[in-house]
């Protein structure tokens, strides 16, 4: 505008009906595009997701079923096998034996005095008979013959004793009574004193007569 009130330059046109209603449907149009947008962003991140669940379902079914399906990669690593050390197999049965030899024995106690050497079999094995120098494998429960209270166990080391039959290693009550039993078989020594370590021993050996639950696993 100049100084006496005159317009200069490009002046405004008024607005009009029509443009207003162009404007007014140009407005709907973009609005109605966004909304569209949305909706299919929506869509797609449901897709996602229910992709996402099925892949998890998949992998977890293939585990339940066994077949060879690699689990999605946030499931959490696996161990190889050959990095896991194999645990020994505790008692090493032999082939066809009972399997009650698997099974600690309770022995219990007993009343009166026990004058010589009894040997019980209670479970009747089927291998080879030990017999002097051979080297036999056996598991075995001790305990005080009067009143049944252990003193020792190959099962509490979860490892059986090895020795040589008839090398004097052992008391006699064991190179005597395990003679002639066969691989397999479990059997029940009672001992008297004088075959095992005496009425006064020393070295903290059990003293008195003794009783023995002895599995026989192996000779050769």
């Amino acid at each position: 505008m100049t100084a006496n009130g005159s317009t200069t330059g490009t002046q405004r046109r008024p607005v009009s009906k029509a443009d207003k209603r162009a404007a007014a449907k140009a407005a709907k149009a973009a609005a109605a595009q966004a909304a569209a947008r949305k909706r299919l962003l929506r869509t797609v991140a449901v897709a996602a997701a229910a992709l996402a669940v099925a892949g998890v379902l998949a992998w977890a079914i293939s585990g339940w079923s066994g077949d060879a399906v690699s689990p999605p990669a946030a499931a959490a690593s696996v161990t190889p096998a050959a990095s896991i050390a194999a645990k020994p197999v505790f008692p090493p049965l032999p082939e066809g034996a009972d399997p009650a030899l698997g099974k600690k024995p309770a022995a219990a106690a007993v009343t009166g005095a026990l004058a010589k050497l009894a040997v019980k079999t209670l479970i009747q094995g089927k291998g080879p008979a030990a017999k002097a120098g051979t080297t036999i494998t056996v598991n075995y429960v001790g305990v005080h013959y009067q009143t049944g209270k252990e003193f020792d166990a190959s099962w509490t080391r979860l490892q059986p004793f090895e020795f040589t039959l008839g090398a004097g290693n052992v008391i006699a009550g064991w190179d005597q009574g395990l003679a002639g039993v066969k691989v397999g078989s479990r059997v029940q020594l009672d001992i008297p004193a004088a075959l095992a370590y005496g009425d006064k021993p020393t070295g903290g050996q059990p003293a008195g007569p003794l009783r023995f639950i002895v599995d026989v696993l192996s000779a050769r």
